[in-house]
C-alpha cells in the first residue's frame, strides 16, 4: 500500500541519497563498467605510503568484496594507513594528492600517472586489460637495481625472467640470480614491485613487467618513489621492507671456507698457520658432506657429526675458540614451502632434517619443526651459519628461511647477534641481518669483472652484506694466483670478505705457495705447476688481510649507517653524484662507504687502470697525491696495487694492524685527514656482540673538518659513551704532509688546529 511522506522523511530520504552519492563518488562505485585487469573485476587504490611514495593497489573482486593482498613477509609493515582514493570505475580522469605526488588516473587502458612538484613526471604506468602485463616509462638515464645477478650494469637492454637461484641468469659469470623488484630510475624514480612476480623486459623504451600468466597479474602492488635525492630514494625502500639489522663485528672479519677436510690434527693444524703466519682471520667455515667426501656432518641435511673429521665435536670447536676463531657450518635443506616462525607451535608430521628414506626432499616444512635441530649445534658453541641451496623454494619461503636463523638462534642466545650466509633471499631479507654470497661462479677474468656491477646493484637493491667465493667457485684454465690476488684485493672491500671454492687449498692466502691442489674436485683443472708455487701472491693477500683490519673503524661505521639509512655500503657513484653523467654510467668503479673510491684491477697482466674521477679533489691511498677530479685517469698498478681513492675533506680512520676484530693491541687510532674540502665523520662503536646498543650503548665521535680554518674538532654525540678504555689514544696525519699531532680523547670535545 502506497504511503505518503511526511516532509520528514522527504528530506531524509534526498539528505542519505546525497551521501550515498557522495560516497559513490569518492569510492568511485558509479554506474558503468568496471575496471578490469587480466578480465578480472578490480578495485584501485591509491595510498601515500610516505611523503614521497604513492602505493598503488589492484585487488580482484570477489562477492563485491576486494581480495585481500598476501602477506609475504616482504613488507616491513602490511597497514599503510587509508588510501586517499578507491574505486572500481573510471568514467573520467581523476587526479588524487598523494603526499608530495599527485597520482593522475585515466581509463583504456587503465593508466596510472604520478608526477611531482611542478608536473616532474616520475613514472606512468599501464595495464593491459587481457594479460595484466604492465608497462612502465624509461628514459635515456641508467635503470639499477633488481637484486643480485641478471644482465649487468644498466640493466636497459635487457629481459630478466627474475626467476631464483643459480639456474636464474648465466651462473657462470653474473653469479646466481636473486631477484628483488626495486627498480631503480637514476633519472629520478624508483618503483618497488610488491605485486605480482614477473619477468622484466627493458628491451624497448617503456619497461614492461609480464606476470608468469594472466591469473597471476593480480594482486597488483606496487609503491612508487618520486624521490629526486638518491639517498631520499635508499631511505624510501629502507622504510617499506626495513632497515638493516646489525651483524656481529667478527663477520666482517675474514673467513675461510673448507672443503674436503683431512684429519682431526690438520683441521686445528690449518687453523694455526692463520696464527703464525700472522694473517688476520675470524672465522673458520666447514662445508657439509655429499658436497665433498669428507665435511663437517655425516649427510647434507644431516646434524649428525662426522667423526672422522670431528671425533670429539666439543674438543674441536673449543680449541679454535682457543685459537679466537668463530665456527660457521653448513646447512643445506631442500623443497618448495617452508612456512611459519619459530615460535609457532610444530603441528606438522615428523620429517627427517634431510632427505627422506626414499631419498627425497620433502616439499613442504614448517619453520618452528625443522628449527630445533640447530639446538645441539648451538649448545656445542657453533657460532653461525652457511644456509646453502633452496633453490626451490618460492619468495616467501626463501625469506621464511632468512627469518628462521635470525629468529632461532636469539630463541637460545636472546641478546647475541646473528650471523648466516644465505645463497638465497627475497626483499626485507636485510631486516634478518642476511649475508648474501653469489652463488657456485666460474673462476674467469670475466666473472671478476661482471662482478663489480653485481654488486653494485645488490646493493642498491637493499641487500648490504654482500660477497663472492674468492677465486671463483669452479676453476677454470684462467685459474692462477695472479687472478686470485686481483679477486682478493676486490673483496677485502666488499662486506662479505671470504674464500671458497674446489680444490680449495689455492684458496688459502698462501696456497699458491705450497704448489699443491690437495684433494682434485676439477678433473679438467691443470694449472702450470710453476704457477702453483708464486711466492708474489702470499704476501699480496697477507697486505690485504691487514688492510682490512686497519679499516675496520671505517667499515664498521659505514654498516651503522647502512642500519639507520639505508645507505649500501658498496656504492654506486650514482649515490653521490647523481648530476655527474659519466659518474652515473660508471659500473666497473664504487664508492667504499661515503669516501673511499675503489677501482679493482680485473684484466689479466694489467700495468695501469683507467677510472672516472667525481668532481672534487682526491687523493690517492697509497701515495697520498692530490689530484682533481670531474674527468678520466690511468692509474699504473702492479700485481700489489689496485687503485684507491680518497675524497677531499674525508676523515678516514686507521686501526693498528689486528690477527682478530676482538684482539687488544696496542696502538692509537690513527685519522687521516685529506684537505681540499670540508668534512665529517660519524665514527661508531658498540661491543660489536649484542643488541646492548639498542639501549645506548654505543660511542659515536662525531668528527668535523673545517678546510679554511684548518680546524678538526672532535666530540661525543648526544646520547652515547666513551666505550672500552676510557681514554683514546689518537694521531691525527693530514695527507700530502709529515707533521703528525697526538691527542687524547677522553669524552669532551677538542678542536685541533693542523
Amino acid at each position: 500500500m502506497n504511503q505518503q511522506m511526511t516532509r520528514r522523511q522527504a528530506l531524509q530520504s534526498v539528505a542519505t541519497a546525497g551521501a550515498s552519492a557522495l560516497v559513490a563518488q569518492r569510492v568511485g562505485l558509479s554506474q558503468g563498467a568496471g575496471l578490469r585487469i587480466a578480465g578480472q573485476l578490480v578495485e584501485i587504490a591509491v595510498t601515500a605510503a610516505g611523503p614521497q611514495t604513492a602505493r598503488i593497489t589492484a585487488q580482484a573482486i570477489e562477492n563485491n568484496q576486494p581480495q585481500p593482498i598476501p602477506s609475504d613477509g616482504a613488507l616491513a609493515r602490511e597497514d599503510w594507513g587509508p588510501p586517499v582514493l578507491r574505486l572500481r570505475t573510471l568514467t573520467v580522469p581523476r587526479t588524487v594528492k598523494c603526499g608530495e605526488l599527485t597520482v593522475k588516473l585515466s581509463g583504456e587502458p587503465l593508466t596510472i600517472r604520478v608526477e611531482g612538484k611542478g608536473g616532474r613526471l616520475v613514472q606512468e604506468l599501464k595495464t593491459d586489460p587481457t594479460s595484466g602485463n604492465l608497462s612502465f616509462q624509461m628514459d635515456d638515464a641508467p635503470v639499477l637495481g633488481l637484486g643480485q645477478g641478471g644482465p649487468q650494469f644498466d640493466r636497459r637492454g635487457g629481459a630478466d625472467r627474475m626467476v631464483s637461484g643459480q639456474g636464474g641468469y648465466q651462473l657462470r659469470t653474473n653469479g646466481a640470480r636473486v631477484p628483488i623488484q626495486f627498480v631503480i630510475g637514476t633519472s629520478g624514480w624508483a618503483m618497488f614491485v610488491h605485486y605480482p612476480l614477473g619477468a622484466f623486459d627493458l628491451t624497448g623504451k617503456e619497461g614492461r613487467i609480464q606476470p608468469a600468466n594472466p591469473a597471476a597479474a593480480l594482486p597488483l602492488d606496487i609503491f612508487v618513489i618520486g624521490a629526486n635525492d638518491p639517498q631520499s630514494v635508499m631511505g624510501e625502500y629502507a622504510k617499506l621492507t626495513g632497515y638493516p639489522e646489525m651483524a656481529p663485528l667478527w663477520s666482517f672479519g675474514y673467513q675461510q671456507s673448507h672443503r674436503t677436510l683431512g684429519p682431526p690434527e690438520e683441521i686445528l693444524r690449518e687453523a694455526k698457520i692463520f696464527r703464525e703466519k700472522k694473517m688476520p682471520c675470524d672465522a673458520m667455515i666447514y662445508l657439509g658432506t655429499d658436497f665433498c667426501p669428507n665435511g663437517w656432518n655425516t649427510h647434507n641435511g644431516e646434524f649428525t657429526w662426522n667423526t672422522k673429521a670431528f671425533p670429539d665435536p666439543p674438543r674441536g670447536i673449543r680449541d679454535l675458540h682457543a685459537d679466537n676463531f668463530k665456527v660457521v657450518l653448513h646447512i643445506v635443506v631442500e623443497g618448495h614451502h617452508f612456512y611459519g616462525a619459530v615460535k609457532d607451535a610444530c603441528t606438522a608430521p615428523p620429517q627427517p632434517t634431510g632427505r627422506t628414506p626414499d631419498n627425497h626432499w620433502p616439499d613442504d616444512r614448517q619453520v618452528s619443526c625443522y628449527w630445533p635441530a640447530h639446538k645441539p649445534l648451538l649448545d656445542l658453541g657453533v657460532d653461525g651459519w652457511w644456509p646453502d641451496q633452496g633453490d626451490g623454494f618460492d619468495a616467501p619461503s626463501r625469506l621464511a628461511r632468512n627469518r628462521m636463523y635470525f629468529e632461532g638462534t636469539q630463541m637460545y642466545r636472546p641478546n647475541e647477534r646473528v650471523y648466516a650466509l644465505h645463497r638465497n633471499g627475497y626483499a626485507g631479507m636485510q631486516r634478518y641481518a642476511s649475508f648474501l654470497w653469489s652463488g657456485d661462479v666460474q673462476s674467469t677474468w670475466e666473472t671478476l669483472k661482471t662482478h663489480i656491477p653485481v654488486a653494485i646493484n645488490t646493493g642498491l637493491s637493499g641487500i648490504p652484506y654482500w660477497g663472492t667465493d674468492i677465486g671463483g667457485f669452479v676453476p677454470t684454465q684462467e685459474y692462477t694466483g695472479e687472478l686470485f690476488a686481483r679477486w682478493f684485493q676486490f673483496a677485502t672491500f666488499n662486506t662479505l670478505f671470504r674464500s671458497h671454492g674446489r680444490d680449495w687449498r689455492l684458496h688459502l692466502p698462501w696456497g699458491w705457495t705450497k704448489g699443491e691442489i690437495g684433494y682434485d674436485e676439477v678433473p679438467s683443472y691443470h694449472p702450470d705447476p710453476k704457477d702453483l708455487d708464486n711466492p708474489a701472491i702470499e704476501p699480496i693477500c697477507k697486505q690485504y688481510l691487514e688492510l682490512r683490519y686497519q679499516l675496520m673503524p671505517y667499515l664498521y661505521s659505514a654498516v651503522k649507517e647502512t642500519c639507520e639509512t639505508g645507505m649500501p655500503v658498496i656504492r654506486a657513484l650514482w649515490l653521490h653524484y647523481p648530476d655527474d653523467a659519466a659518474a652515473v654510467l660508471r659500473g666497473d668503479e664504487y664508492l667504499y662507504g661515503r669516501d673511499l673510491l675503489v677501482a679493482p684491477v680485473v684484466e689479466k697482466g694489467a700495468t695501469s687502470r683507467s677510472l672516472y674521477l667525481p668532481r672534487g679533489a682526491w687523493y690517492d691511498f697509497w701515495t697520498h697525491e692530490r689530484m682533481e677530479g670531474g674527468r678520466e685517469i690511468t692509474r699504473k698498478v702492479d700485481l700489489a696495487t689496485i687503485p684507491l681513492y680518497v675524497r677531499a675533506g674525508a676523515i678516514l680512520p686507521l686501526d693498528p694492524v689486528k690477527q682478530y676484530t676482538e684482539e687488544k693491541v696496542e696502538g692509537p687510532l690513527t685519522l687521516w685527514v685529506h684537505p681540499g674540502a670540508n668534512g665529517a665523520f660519524s665514527l661508531y662503536e658498540d661491543d660489536g656482540k649484542t643488541f646492548n646498543y639498542r639501549k645506548g650503548e654505543f660511542m659515536r665521535i662525531q668528527m668535523t673538518w673545517n678546510d679554511a680554518q684548518r680546524r678538526l674538532q672532535l666530540r661525543l654525540a648526544a646520547g652515547s659513551r666513551m666505550m672500552g678504555a676510557a681514554k683514546r689514544n689518537i694521531v691525527v696525519r693530514v695527507a700530502g704532509g709529515s707533521a703528525a699531532r697526538e691527542l687524547v680523547f677522553a669524552g669532551k670535545a677538542l678542536d685541533v688546529k693542523l
